[in-house]
């Protein structure tokens, strides 16, 4: 969760147009209002809320939802609820107006440094152009199935992209195929839109450009401890790397 805070504060200010960064009670505002859904955030924050408190802050966090002018999610880390809250969550989270969008599972690992990764059929490039920066957008939008427009809204023109963040592509054939990338953030490396195009699945291309963005991050930063939020469909590739599933993260919308 604090990863999660950190790290979307600097991409949400990246923005810059809408940002909206705030910490109230309980509740962390990360929000570009930008087409790009994932870059619109919210998170609950205490630990060990208990289920008068969770129902609560789930019902602050929709009315805040409800302001927006794109929409986004609200992520719940699970582990940081107590179990009584745990088991009314569903219930709780229908009440607000808020609907279940899909998991993710936190991971970290004490894995760094990683060798230097080779694949056969691929190149590596940082990411330093706006072309560039588009390509790894449009990657993503194939992946996640958003329209390359609103990928874009969220990644194109960013200096931070191309100056801050260890961003890279996996080219074949000198054509983008996979995409991944690493930032530095309270002392951790965090790994962010890994993406394959669907069209090049299976091949170990996620993996390989996974490593390429931890080596080279954690070359230049020095860190040793990793952590990631992995999709359901990202989650096997992971612990090949090194890194452990520590904690279940629900997604949440706003119910139609």
């Amino acid at each position: 969760m604090e990863q999660l805070s950190t790290v979307w504060r600097s991409l949400v200010l990246d923005r810059e147009e809408a940002a909206d960064v705030r910490d109230l009670p309980g509740i962390a505002v990360r929000w570009a209002d930008c087409r790009f859904a994932f870059w619109n955030a919210l998170t609950l924050t205490e630990a060990r809320a208990d289920a008068e408190l969770l129902e609560e802050r789930l019902r602050q966090a929709a009315e805040i939802m409800r302001g927006k002018r794109r929409p986004g999610f609200l992520w719940l880390f699970e582990d940081l609820l107590t179990d009584d809250a745990r088991a009314v969550l569903a219930e709780a989270a229908d009440r607000a107006g808020l609907a279940h969008s899909f998991p993710c599972t936190g991971m970290a690992g004490d894995l760094l440094p990683v060798p230097d990764p080779r694949h056969p059929d691929l190149t590596f490039t940082r990411v330093r152009t706006d072309e560039q920066v588009e390509a790894y957008a449009d990657i993503n939008a194939r992946a996640y199935g958003f329209t390359p427009e609103d990928c874009r809204d969220g990644l194109a023109g960013s200096r931070l992209w191309k100056n801050d963040v260890y961003a890279y592509l996996a080219l074949r054939d000198g054509v983008p195929v996979a995409a991944a990338a690493t930032i530095e953030a309270a002392g951790r490396l965090f790994v962010l839109l890994v993406a394959t195009d669907p069209r090049r699945q299976r091949r170990g291309y996620g993996e390989a450009v996974t490593r390429k963005a931890l080596y080279e991050g954690g070359r230049a930063t020095g860190l040793t401890r990793a952590t990631l939020h992995a999709t359901e469909a990202g989650a096997p590739v992971y612990p090949r790397i090194g890194f452990e599933p520590n904690s279940r993260i629900g997604f949440y919308s706003l119910k139609p």
